[in-house]
């Protein structure tokens, strides 16, 4: 007993066998090299890294160290048992007392196993039936009458032996020999089902290459678009640079031809001038003497001030509007500036950005999977382990833990926000209201009726629709979405709630039936936002 409880403490949580070559974690748990390095491989897409056992996360590729006492033990104790594996392994001859030599024969009747010697001396009697070598004879009889099993009871489904067959209780049922039922009931049906195994394997393999093959073009179409909007923003800033450059330098060009500073001096001089003139001749015309206002000298040569009016002194500058002679340059840089403006205005609105409130979504109690707990104010669905006795409803799910929202949309803009409370695995989406409640097409984006954001184990995330999975570049770290829905250009984008927003996948399709907002959710909670959530105007577009 001893030595079965240490096997099992010996044995690796993964592969459930005694440890190869044996390391540790740093939370401490140990398994088999290579059953630990082929977990991490599969984790190395996610970029976080967790022990199978405990679940502990790790930033990066934790280093394998070699467990030496825990190598030195299975060596001890594969040591000690293995002259006891050895025999338990192979059939020795009965009769070998001495020494043990191997079984080359079994007889059914002696319930003994012969080595050559030995089988030349034994009975060839027809009642001693031989076999293989095997340690299991007493398999090969009967329970009741201890005679070799002979025939199959085709209508017990049971082996039996002769006595079973002439006086037992299998008495007048048909009978057939053990090789002729062999090969009816088990062969054939092993063949066909092997077949069937063979077929549905080469289908998975085929669908694995067209998965993969989807998710290469998928990558190579993402790249291609980052490398033509890095592009496109790089052109964008050389030529705003030029802008600027041209913009400065001609400002500067006119800044040194004109100097207004010696205009206004000589202004304010010939202002100066003229009011004491206009003091002096106003004097005149108030005095009574007409002899002193002819023999005035100011009065000598009177003229018409419009008449002889001259910016001479002003250097030709009268206070208006410069001729630049910059017109083209003007008119280029506003064309580049308008083009500019026609490029972020199409981003922006590629980008889909919902200003109104968000729709209330109100979660429907009567299509809610038996296992989901809804709340009394109809926004948050939990999963629970118990059927909560759901009333039927041919509206409800019945293999999924899905709900879909009361009210539907078959018009306009809409958004709403959803909160994740302690689950890994969800699917929110929208779908039309003839989508499936049971079978495997009634969960949301198995389908064609259904559009959804999906997360996984390992915080694996994609978006689905009509049964294809696109894997998103980046995992989701936040635990908040947001489903935006422009109904009339065909549009549905899923958000991560990040500063900033980050976008995440818009579906593009004709929609032809109204839709409803969907929750699935496994092992945790999914609510509905009663509020808006601030967050950055900064959208990242991804």
């Amino acid at each position: 007993m001893a030595s079965a409880s240490l096997g099992e403490e010996l044995e690796c949580s993964i592969c459930l066998s005694l440890y190869t070559d044996p390391v540790t974690l740093r939370c401490g748990h140990n398994f088999c090299r290579g059953c630990i390095d082929q977990v991490l491989n599969t984790q190395d897409r996610a970029g976080v890294y967790s022990c199978p056992e405990c679940r502990e996360e790790f930033q990066e590729r934790p280093t394998l160290q070699k467990n030496i006492t825990l190598c030195n033990v299975v060596e001890n104790f594969l040591s000690t048992h293995a002259c006891q594996l050895r025999r338990d392994a192979l059939n020795y001859c009965t009769y070998c007392i001495h020494s043990p030599v191997p079984a080359v024969r079994s007889c059914l009747l002696c319930e003994a196993s012969l080595c050559d010697n030995h089988l030349r001396a034994h009975s060839k009697s027809p009642e001693h039936v031989l076999t293989d070598p095997s340690t299991s004879l007493e398999k090969r009889k009967c329970s009741v009458h201890k005679k070799i099993l002979e025939y199959y009871c085709t209508e017990d489904a049971a082996c039996i032996c002769v006595s079973c067959c002439l006086i037992g209780e299998h008495r007048g049922h048909k009978m057939e020999s053990l090789d002729e039922a062999s090969e009816k009931k088990k062969k054939k049906k092993l063949r066909n089902i092997l077949q069937k195994l063979i077929t549905k394997r080469t289908k998975i393999e085929e669908r694995v290459w067209s998965v993969q093959e989807r998710e290469r073009k998928a990558q190579e179409k993402a790249s291609r678009e980052a490398e033509r909007v890095t592009s496109l923003f790089i052109d964008i800033r050389r030529r705003l640079d030029d802008l600027e450059k041209r913009v400065l330098s001609k400002i500067s060009r006119q800044e040194e031809q004109l100097s207004l500073s010696d205009v206004i001096q000589k202004l304010e001089i010939k202002k100066d001038e003229l009011s004491r003139k206009m003091r002096h001749f106003e004097e005149l015309c108030n005095m009574a003497d007409p002899l002193t206002v002819l023999q005035d000298p100011d009065t000598g040569d009177l003229c018409d001030p419009e008449e002889g009016g001259s910016d001479e002194d002003t250097g030709g500058h009268d206070g208006g509007e410069e001729d630049t002679g910059g017109h083209d340059g003007g008119y280029q840089g506003l064309e580049l500036i308008l083009h500019i403006s026609q490029t972020l205005n199409h981003m922006i609105k590629n980008a889909t950005i919902f200003v109104q409130d968000p729709a209330d979504i109100l979660l429907d109690i009567n299509t809610a999977y038996d296992n989901l707990l809804i709340s009394n104010d109809l926004k948050t669905a939990t999963w629970i382990v118990g059927n909560q006795n759901h009333p039927e409803n041919p509206e409800r799910f019945q293999d999924y833990p899905q709900v879909m929202n009361s009210r539907s949309f078959s018009t306009g803009r809409h958004y709403w926000d959803v909160e994740i409370i302690g689950s890994c695995w969800w699917r929110v989406g929208m779908c039309y209201p003839s989508i499936d409640r049971s079978g495997r097409e009634s969960h949301i984006g198995n389908d064609n009726k259904s559009w959804c954001l999906y997360r996984g184990l390992f915080n694996y995330s994609s978006v689905i629709h009509d049964n294809e999975v696109i894997r998103l570049p980046d995992n989701i770290s936040s635990n908040r979405v947001r489903i935006c829905l422009d109904y009339e250009a065909g549009r549905l984008s899923f958000y991560e709630l990040c500063d900033p927003i980050r976008h995440l996948h818009t579906f593009t399709a004709t929609f032809t039936e109204p839709l409803h907002a969907v929750l699935c959710v496994l092992g945790g909670s999914l609510k509905i936002e009663r509020r808006t959530v601030g967050y950055s105007s900064r959208w990242s577009y991804s």
